[in-house]
């Protein structure tokens, strides 16, 4: 597994947190998403064989929060 850590500026509360864990939960390959609210960054555990960073990154932009890579 290797995690991936994402900023994405948009996220503003609880309910964004929780939209961005069941968009990604939904998706194989990835084990965990943890969003901080506080410091605007998504953290996912993922397989990077099945999901690649990008692939992330452009489902987040899908539902509504673009996001860019921090590290991975």
């Amino acid at each position: 597994m290797t995690t991936t850590n994402f900023s994405a500026p948009d996220i503003e509360c609880g309910g964004c947190a929780a939209s961005i864990q069941k968009a990604l939960g939904k998706i194989e390959g990835i084990a965990s998403v943890d969003v901080d609210t506080e410091k605007k960054t998504v953290a996912v555990s993922h397989d990077d064989v099945l999901v690649s960073p990008e692939a992330i990154a452009t489902r987040l932009d899908h539902i509504g929060f673009p996001a860019t890579v921090l590290s991975s």
